[in-house]
């Protein structure tokens, strides 16, 4: 299995499927948490940008590095996926998508505040 990833990552596809299916998921997990906080801030960034009659540099900067950010977080995910479908782990079930649902979204954001220091790979 190949897998070029766009972004720089701290692991290739080739050492994610050496981990534990329990790792790959909770990483998987803990990076829908980080990407649905992400997201929500990219989104009150922006509307304080479109509405303010001269938007703060810094805000304009953390905007554009927060794009780089998520889109190296979502490609971990897929990363992390095909490692579980490797190990013949179902990846179709919603589960493991980039925009978790409400429900699970509430839960693992319960589960992300006790450790988010995340899983080294």
């Amino acid at each position: 299995m190949d897998y070029t990833p766009r972004h720089p990552q701290p692991f290739t596809l080739e050492q994610a499927i050496l981990l534990d299916v329990a790792v790959l998921s909770e990483e998987i997990t803990r990076l829908q948490n980080s990407l649905q906080h992400l997201k929500g801030t990219q989104e009150e960034l922006r509307q304080h940008v479109a509405t303010s009659s001269s938007p703060d540099p810094d805000f304009i900067e953390a905007i554009l590095e927060n794009e780089e950010v998520i889109g190296s977080q979502e490609e971990r995910v897929v990363i992390l996926r095909l490692a579980l479908a490797h190990k013949g782990a179902s990846t179709n079930s919603g589960h493991y998508d980039l925009t978790p649902s409400r429900s699970s979204a509430t839960n693992e954001q319960s589960q992300a505040d006790i450790g988010d220091e995340g899983v080294h790979l």
